[in-house]
């Protein structure tokens, strides 16, 4: 596919900024609001940041990397721009969406591209009720907290908490608790991508909680319900020789 019009957009990195100014020079570069395609210049991070900006838009977004893992991103290479773009697969992503209900009754909503978190706020563990599609499954879990990732966090802070690396059209979700002390021998489960998980917090007043949609907080929550919002479609980008299905399998053979 062919793309006439380009928006270049950067984090507040250096080498970005002056990678940014480098390639609007070399190629015409037009409002984000106007282009039919997104070029990212950064991080992991700043693709996330990007592709939240520009949820609504349903834009394709392109990443370069000018960060450090750069999991998101295409290598960073200034020539034959136009027909990397032309060639790339795309991959499409569907986040989570997160309804966090926090003592004062209050109810806050979020989208999560990569996990949506519980974690204890306090020296004391957590407690945590896990509820899917309406029937509780993990009825005390004592813990520092728990998650939820899509495929393309599922290598990130789910992997760290020792949850599955999940294939991007494998159809799930990853549940990962997060230093699970009770029950021991609980490692988390895989789920549908259709499954609604519910996440009641136990004894909130005296083991406090934070949930986390990738970079929205909200504190104190009571209960927490996340699901897929298929009706919304992230699409990345990516070099047909290193495309997103080829990173997450490679991803699994690390040593």
């Amino acid at each position: 596919m062919n793309f006439d019009t380009i928006a270049f957009v950067a984090s507040d990195d250096a080498s970005a900024r002056a990678a940014k100014r480098r390639l609007t020079r070399r190629y015409a570069n037009v409002s984000p609001d106007a282009a039919e395609a997104i070029v990212a210049l950064g991080g992991d991070g700043f693709m996330l940041q990007t592709l939240h900006r520009f949820m609504q838009r349903g834009v394709p977004i392109y990443g370069m990397n000018r960060g450090s893992v750069g999991f998101l991103m295409n290598h960073y290479r200034e020539s034959g721009l136009l027909k990397r773009l032309s060639k790339a697969t795309p991959a499409v992503l569907h986040p989570l969406r997160m309804q966090a209900i926090d003592r004062a009754g209050r109810t806050r909503e979020a989208l999560a591209i990569n996990e949506v978190s519980l974690l204890r706020r306090t020296r004391l563990a957590a407690k945590i009720r896990i509820h899917i599609d309406g029937k509780v499954r993990v009825k005390e879990l004592i813990c520092d907290g728990v998650l939820v990732a899509t495929p393309a966090g599922s290598t990130g802070y789910n992997l760290s908490a020792h949850g599955p690396i999940l294939p991007h059209n494998a159809g799930a979700l990853a549940l990962t608790p997060i230093s699970a002390f009770r029950p021991r021998r609980w490692r988390g489960a895989l789920l549908p991508r259709a499954a609604r998980v519910r996440f009641e917090v136990l004894e909130a007043d005296k083991r406090p909680i934070s949930a986390t949609a990738d970079a929205t907080e909200v504190r104190n929550v009571v209960a927490v319900d996340v699901h897929e919002a298929p009706e919304i479609g992230l699409k990345l980008l990516f070099d047909a020789e290193h495309n997103f299905e080829e990173r997450i399998l490679t991803e699994q053979f690390q040593p």
